[in-house]
């Protein structure tokens, strides 16, 4: 799916491809700074930055840093609160070590200034996720099946799931998709399946007339969807940024979330994995009762600048 997403998001083709995807977290972590130490030797940068929540963030930092190279982090400083989740010790990890500080909230400010990192280092530029979503609004696709489904804008609920908890036991899979079909009326329910998924969706062999489950989609298909749903389940962290910049009611099956400003300030609520929890919400949402979010400060599209500003005037000087 990488090659969608850099089409559709009019991003060039990388210079350098490690090719570290598969096998295990170790293996990854492993791959990636093997690789990523050649290419820091070959061509030594002034600053490396690092995105995100995942294994390339905190293998990326950890390789520059042995190699005495200046790191800044983008999205820094986010906390969950729960170390069972690896991007949580991927974040820990990689602002422990690193030089510079791009954050998306004042709370993750916080968060940093808590563990003593020096309030210089630390730029609270905004959301570069949401800079993607409002730069691609013009360009969203409705999607091949929305059609043939009969499906309409604001009548259906989105559903992604992909965290061990909710997907890796075909029982909690199996309670999670009757409680929702049983509970959302005649609404049709709309979910991307990721492939491992839907090896243990055919386990069990569950079907309901009114999910809808189809593969990965592209981001301008993906993103159509959740402009347009009734409401979205979800457990995936940047979904519920995306539902809160949009307005559309979002319940996050997790029982943390290092995204509290969507729930704080936008239109998300955090539900914990235990499918009953769901049931009163999506009452909320059949009866139009659903809370009128806000959208968080500097969630406004320029935060990329911002970061290139604050690089050139206050980082490499």
């Amino acid at each position: 799916m990488s090659g969608d997403f850099f089409f559709q998001l009019d991003i060039p083709e990388p210079d350098v491809n490690l090719g570290a995807g598969g096998g295990s977290q170790a293996q990854q972590t492993g791959a990636i700074m093997i690789g990523f130490e050649q290419e820091l030797l070959t061509h030594r940068p002034d600053l490396v930055l690092v995105v995100g929540d995942v294994i390339s963030t905190m293998a990326c930092a950890i390789t520059a840093k042995k190699l005495e190279i200046k790191v800044a982090h983008v999205e820094a400083g986010i906390r969950s609160g729960d170390m069972s989740m690896p991007e949580e010790i991927n974040c820990l990890v990689t602002d422990a070590i690193c030089d510079y500080f791009f954050t998306t909230t004042l709370e993750a400010d916080e968060n940093l200034i808590r563990n003593g990192v020096p309030i210089s280092a630390v730029f609270f530029v905004g959301n570069t996720m949401i800079d993607s979503l409002l730069s691609n609004l013009d360009k969203l696709n409705e999607p091949e099946f929305f059609k043939k489904q009969n499906l309409k804008v604001r009548d259906y609920f989105l559903l992604t799931l992909h965290r061990p908890s909710n997907v890796d036991t075909e029982g909690n899979l199996s309670r999670m998709l009757q409680l929702i079909m049983e509970n959302v009326k005649k609404f049709h329910v709309i979910f991307p399946v990721h492939p491992g998924t839907r090896q243990k969706l055919e386990r069990i062999g569950f079907s309901n007339p009114y999910l809808v489950d189809v593969d990965p989609l592209g981001y301008h298909e993906f993103i159509y969807l959740v402009k347009n749903a009734k409401a979205i389940i979800t457990d995936s962290g940047g979904i519920t940024e995306e539902a809160t910049v949009l307005g559309v009611p979002c319940m996050t099956m997790r029982d943390s979330t290092e995204r509290p400003e969507t729930i704080s300030i936008g239109t998300n609520v955090l539900i914990g994995t235990n499918p009953e929890a769901l049931k009163p919400y999506l009452q909320m949402v059949l009866e139009g009762k659903w809370k009128k979010g806000g959208i968080p400060d500097k969630w406004d599209g320029k935060a990329t600048q911002r970061i290139v500003d604050e690089i050139l005037n206050n980082i490499i000087l």
